[in-house]
């Protein structure tokens, strides 16, 4: 995702066996793991966020790589240049496309460019069984012989036709296919053969499809081919219409004939699943269905990880784990620092290990496993369409709904979740939201005990609602980039398959203990070093300096302190001045909001450092206690006028 423009994509990385590529949402990651087994690595692509799945079939011993999905290789979003990135540059024995197949017109132009790539490319018809009772027959032999490679279908998520692919793919990993070429306009061919004349490099890829994406204005190709740009652009102005629109005819044509007598369409009699399919994309009726499912996701994530799972682990933890290690601590090691180390408030062990196992884990496993019904059973994508119209005015797209309610629950995982947005700009958007101006579960429990009463409440509300609104108007109007792209294939409404459910989850909970679980454990030692340095207490003097202006207590300094730590610790802090009659009035609701608008926990500034970069998570925090306190004074103002 993001890096329009003229950043380059070109990377050094390993090359694979194998790649799947696909639209998204066409189940590629469900064969991925068919075909390699449930284990596989995550890695993020060099220079992006973008991740890659790959692994290997052992009983083939190739390598596979997973691509983000992609739509054709005229890239739009970075997962599409990432992807088009390691097709062009790696040189795979086998490519599988995976196409929807009742959405096989749609998907058959990328199957038309990846056949011009050179490498033996197999088609897989994945999903054929929604297809077939939507009443398509789809003639693979027939679809076969006219685009000269494997047709394969595919039920992946109950492991049909896997076999049968696994088998093509030995078979072509160790041969090479003759190439069939298709035909585009005479007026079209005659534009490309001139820009294959103006590649001079020779590639493993062919010049045709270089050349057709280098007079689409494919800059990586351009400028790594170093191809004339003046020449390009008379080649351009002399077609007298988008060389884009024009190519898209072409394969949409192309598409069309290949199709014609191998898809059949046979008239069926409607079902009830075909009503509720109907009903969830008519926004009467898809809106309270989508305000349903989002009560769904925060039950899980929200209530019963943020609460009863983590209130159950942390107390079985504190009781098990922590005081044992610090009274064992206190009898063996002389040493003081050696002891805070390990245990004590801030050890390795009894406050990093503790958030990573006993507060983070128990949400982050809700969330995914919540998540994956959602998205198993198709209804994800029409949430996300439903809500797109609103999202863009904060130049964010309907797929921001998800971290956004997420954030009710837990902003770290929130920002992790972040990363289902197409676009790196939607991403620090969504980002910058959650670290300002919206509370967490625990904090906002805590805040809703405080709170004296409900016109205390309403400023409060009014006040974070107000930032919040106006960071992503700004963020959405100035931040540069292009504004959100939106596509997505609406997959019809299906039961979730157990097995694909559990198989997505474990493997995201693979990623999140090999990539967070050690940002807890060095936040640890940073805190224990802090405290060596005496930091610790300079950041609380600091801290307190803008209490005093805003007339708080000197106390607050460590309260604000708690609350970068984590949220609840601060705001219980700030229970326990109020249950001591130590703020008034005034002092309370101004207190509320800034300690909801300070700075991201720890937690959740370690991995905004992790996602978007250690300055940009400085940056933020920075932001946020900017807001922070000048949201305070000016409320304190407001409060002094008013009462």
């Amino acid at each position: 995702m993001h890096c329009h423009g003229t950043e380059s994509t070109q990377h050094t990385h390993p090359d694979y066996d194998v790649l799947l590529v696909g639209n998204p949402n066409v189940g590629k990651s469900v064969i991925f793991h068919k075909l390699t087994g449930r284990y596989a690595d995550v890695s993020n692509y060099p220079g992006t966020t973008v991740d890659i799945l790959t692994g290997k079939i052992k009983s083939l011993n190739l390598t596979v790589a997973d691509l983000p999905g992609m739509y054709s290789l005229f890239s739009i979003t970075e997962e599409e240049r990432v992807a088009k990135d390691i097709i062009l540059n790696s040189k795979p024995k086998v490519i599988v496309n995976v196409v929807d197949a009742k959405n096989i017109e749609r998907g058959l132009p990328l199957t038309l460019q990846l056949l011009e790539t050179s490498f033996n490319v197999i088609l897989v018809l994945n999903a054929v069984d929604e297809a077939e009772k939507a009443g398509m027959v789809i003639d693979e032999k027939k679809l076969e012989e006219k685009l000269g490679i494997p047709v394969i279908k595919t039920v992946a998520v109950k492991g049909k036709g896997i076999k049968e692919l696994l088998k093509k793919i030995e078979e072509l990993s160790k041969i090479r296919l003759e190439k069939r070429t298709f035909k585009f306009s005479p007026v079209l061919e005659e534009a490309i053969k001139e820009a294959e004349g103006l590649i001079g490099q020779e590639s493993t890829i062919s010049k045709k499809l270089l050349a057709i994406l280098a007079l689409s204005n494919d800059r990586d190709v351009i400028e790594k081919l170093n191809i004339d740009e003046n020449k390009l652009s008379e080649l351009r102005r002399r077609m007298g219409r988008s060389i884009a629109y024009l190519l898209a005819m072409e394969y949409q044509r192309l598409s069309e004939e290949l199709l014609k007598d191998a898809v059949v369409q046979i008239e069926k009699k409607r079902r009830i699943y075909d009503k509720i399919n109907e009903l969830s994309l008519n926004p009467v009726t898809a809106i309270p269905m989508s305000i349903a499912a989002l009560y769904f996701l925060y039950i899980f994530a929200g209530v019963i990880g943020a609460q009863i799972m983590v209130d159950a682990i942390e107390s079985w933890y504190e009781t098990i784990i922590n005081v044992p290690l610090n009274t064992w601590l206190e009898s063996s090691i002389p040493n003081y620092w050696i002891r805070e180390l390990i245990g004590g408030e801030y050890g390795v062990v009894t406050l990093g290990l503790r958030y990573a196992l006993a507060i983070i884990f128990p949400i982050v496993t809700m969330f995914f496993l919540a998540f994956s019904i959602l998205e198993d059973s198709g209804f994800l994508p029409r949430m996300a369409m439903l809500l797109d119209r609103l999202f863009k005015k904060i130049g964010l797209s309907g797929r921001a709904i998800i971290p956004m309610v997420l954030g009710l629950g837990c902003g770290t995982m929130a920002v992790i979740v972040t990363r289902v947005l197409e676009s790196r700009r939607e991403r620090i958007i969504a980002t910058l939201m959650l670290a300002v101006a919206i509370p967490c579960s625990a904090q906002l429990g805590i805040i809703l005990g405080i709170v004296p009463d409900s016109f205390a409440l309403a400023v409060w509300a009014f006040s974070v609602f107000t930032i919040l609104l106006a960071i992503g108007l700004l963020a959405g109007k100035y931040l540069p980039g292009e504004a959100p792209s939106f596509y997505m294939e609406i997959p019809p409404l299906r039961i979730p398959s157990l097995s694909n459910i559990m198989m997505k989850t474990v493997s995201r909970l693979e990623w999140y203990f090999k990539e967070v679980l050690p940002i807890f454990l060095l936040i640890s030692v940073a805190i224990w070093v802090g405290r060596i340095t005496t930091v610790f207490d300079l950041v609380v003097g600091l801290l307190g300096r803008p209490a005093e202006v805003l007339g708080l207590p000197p106390k607050m300094g460590e309260i604000f302190l708690y609350g970068f730590f984590r949220r609840d610790y601060g705001t219980a802090g700030l229970y326990d001045l109020v249950s001591g009659g130590l703020l008034d009035y005034n002092q309370t609701i101004v207190s509320m909001v800034v300690l909801t608008l300070f700075v991201p926990c720890i937690a959740q500034f370690s991995v905004i450092g992790k996602e978007r970069g250690w300055k940009f998570a400085v940056i933020t925090a920075l932001t946020a206690l900017t807001i922070a306190f000048t949201a305070g004074f000016i409320v304190r103002e407001i409060l002094e006028v008013l009462l």
